[in-house]
């Protein structure tokens, strides 16, 4: 091989070895769900760990968020005597693209890291390989009471940033653009009233939180899969970590843009 195929090739395969990987504990995370009763304790810890203890950082970003969206698009409308649409405005932006978005980026550089930290560290030092010689299912084991915690968390903490996007919004709407908070919230209302046809929920919310639950169960797949694919000690438990938070970012970042596509179709 010339030197530009030999070094494609050593890029590419390890690569496609890892996505495959990730697609396998996927569809065997899956395949363990009726093993849910015998995880249900560990369920509820890996929730809390992964909803409970990040919902302080989701709320403080999403009002946040929530203020930079009615502020910088506020502006502009005030420009053409429009600012009175900025609660429909901040409503379907928050419920549809980045509540779901700056939830699951939070979710990814801390729990898919914690995740990929712990299994790698527990493959480095032959713990996993321990539980196999034991004959434990390590995906139904370690796994899936991880993925399906952050999949179920997800969701849920969109719905906070959601909430809290749009009173955020609320005030920078009554204290820079001078409107009735009331009527900011009627506006608000109004955007998300629109239901869709297959669930009976704002089709802007249920979208946004579909989204959500995708990439909540992409991020503990890719956090879990990186961990378990750990070698090299320390150094490369730091490596892992690292990979896991990109890739996962960069999966959100390509997933919303299909889901996007596929459910505004």
């Amino acid at each position: 091989m010339n030197p530009f195929t030999r070094t494609g090739a050593g890029l590419l395969r390890p690569a496609m070895a890892k996505a495959g990987y990730g697609v396998w504990l996927a569809t065997a995370t899956l395949g363990r769900l009726p093993h849910l009763r015998r995880r249900f304790r560990a369920l509820l810890d890996y929730t809390y760990l992964a909803g409970v203890r990040t919902t302080p950082v989701v709320l403080m970003v999403g009002f946040f968020v929530g203020m930079i969206v009615s502020l910088q698009v506020g502006i502009e409308l005030a420009r053409f005597g429009q600012q009175e649409s900025i609660g429909l405005l901040v409503a379907v932006t928050m419920a549809r693209e980045m509540a779901p978005f700056v939830t699951c980026i939070i979710l990814a550089a801390s729990v898919a890291s914690s995740m990929a930290a712990e299994l790698g560290t527990m493959k480095v030092q032959d713990e996993v390989t321990a539980l196999e010689v034991l004959s434990v299912d390590v995906v139904s084991f370690l796994v899936l009471p991880r993925v399906l915690a952050l999949t179920l968390a997800a969701p849920l903490l969109t719905l906070f940033a959601d909430v809290v996007g749009i009173l955020g919004g609320g005030v920078i709407a009554v204290t820079q653009l001078h409107l009735d908070f009331s009527g900011y919230l009627h506006n608000a209302r109004e955007a998300l009233k629109t239901t869709g046809e297959l669930i009976p929920l704002p089709e802007d919310l249920y979208v946004g939180l579909l989204k959500s639950t995708v990439f909540g169960f992409t991020i503990a797949v890719v956090g879990c899969a990186a961990g378990l694919q750990t070698s090299g000690g320390a150094r490369g438990v730091g490596e892992t970590t690292r990979a896991a938070v990109r890739t996962s970012i960069i999966l959100i970042i390509i997933f919303n843009f299909f889901l996007g596509k596929a459910l505004h179709s």
